[in-house]
């Protein structure tokens, strides 16, 4: 069995790596966190002449038509760099609410082209997440209620401005009332179209902590070659290098979890909700131990506001309870291999 990304998909990949590394660096990202919005249009416009935003759109809309595996790759990516933009809540998550919705709904045609050519905002509401991001900056609300899929207009909601211990996002509670006006899928069609959405988006969530590991990683070897004492770089004795060690394995092994999940999704395979579940556990782990490890390489400097590190470590607190906390996924894990008959062991990995 090949289990390597397509030759396309490492090179998509590949070019958004090279424009973020220009396009967003700490000190514009400081910048965007610091207006009022805490979004660049400019940057928003650059992310679409990428084809990010068409991404996940059929072609048939203007998209390019590919699904999780690609998204995996790209959310590493939007994480190591700290991408300030509910970007993948639109490109993704939304994209794939309206794709799935009956063909004959007008909400499909109006606003999957939209998304496609990155003139659209869209907000997603769940009751995993008690707070929405972007909702005030966001061209259409898609929100759950009682199972139900929700169409709503940004002049039909009251926000209120909730803060973040991260300081580029912009969460707000959403008051507003439910219709039959507003209801685009009833209960039996949106329990799983939102199960959907779930699933993904905590996948999108672990796919960024891993990126963000990574980048929390490099910042501890960059800092810990720069660093001297008694004379020497810091990153030449052996503690600090286990140290760091320590963590690198954290990130590969937390990978292919990840990207089986990806994988499961993709392919609409058994067990999605467990694989999904692991992936975020252990992205979570990986990024936290990468936090903790490269703040101890920066002598507990790495909090600071100067330091580009708190930047990434926040972003990680953050998603690391975004789309079900750590209670919420340990849980869904637990009831799998504790049930009479679970089907674990070796020979279960790839069924």
């Amino acid at each position: 069995m090949d289990f390597t990304f397509e030759e396309q998909q490492v090179a998509f990949r590949d070019a958004v790596r090279k424009f973020l590394m220009v396009e967003a660096a700490p000190e514009m990202l400081r910048d965007i966190w610091e207006t009022e919005s805490g979004r660049s249009r400019d940057l928003r416009a650059k992310l679409a002449d990428q084809g990010i935003t068409a991404l996940s759109v059929p072609e048939e809309f203007g998209g390019i038509g590919l699904g999780d595996l690609d998204w995996v790759l790209i959310n590493q990516e939007l994480g190591y760099y700290a991408i300030p933009d509910s970007l993948s809540d639109t490109a993704y998550l939304a994209a794939w609410l309206l794709k799935q919705l009956p063909g004959d709904v007008a909400l499909k045609k109006n606003w999957l082209p939209r998304i496609a050519n990155g003139t659209a905002r869209v907000a997603l509401g769940h009751p995993a997440n008690p707070f929405v991001a972007d909702a005030q900056l966001a061209d259409l609300l898609l929100l759950w209620y009682q199972d139900e899929v929700h169409a709503v207009a940004p002049d039909r909601v009251k926000l209120s401005f909730n803060p973040s211990i991260e300081m580029s996002r912009r969460l707000y509670r959403v008051d507003w009332t439910p219709g039959e006006s507003t209801r685009v899928a009833p209960a039996r069609v949106g329990r799983d179209l939102w199960e959907g959405v779930f699933n993904r988006a905590a996948l999108a969530a672990a796919a960024q902590l891993l990126g963000l590991a990574q980048r929390m990683l490099d910042l501890g070897i960059d800092h810990s070659a720069q660093r001297k004492q008694f004379g020497k770089p810091i990153g030449s004795f052996q503690a600090v290098k286990h140290h760091l060690a320590d963590v690198a394995v954290k990130i590969e092994f937390a990978k292919p979890v990840v990207f089986r999940a990806a994988h499961c999704l993709a392919n609409n395979r058994a067990r999605v909700a467990v694989h999904v579940s692991h992936a975020k556990l252990a992205a979570c782990e990986a990024a936290w131990l990468a936090g903790r490890r490269s703040m101890q390489v920066h002598g507990a400097m790495g909090y600071t506001w100067e330091a580009d590190l708190q930047m990434f470590m926040k972003r990680a607190w953050a998603l690391d309870s975004a789309w079900g906390d750590r209670a919420f996924h340990k849980t869904r894990v637990a009831q799998f291999i504790f049930a009479a008959g679970a089907p674990l062991g070796p020979g279960e990995t790839f069924t």
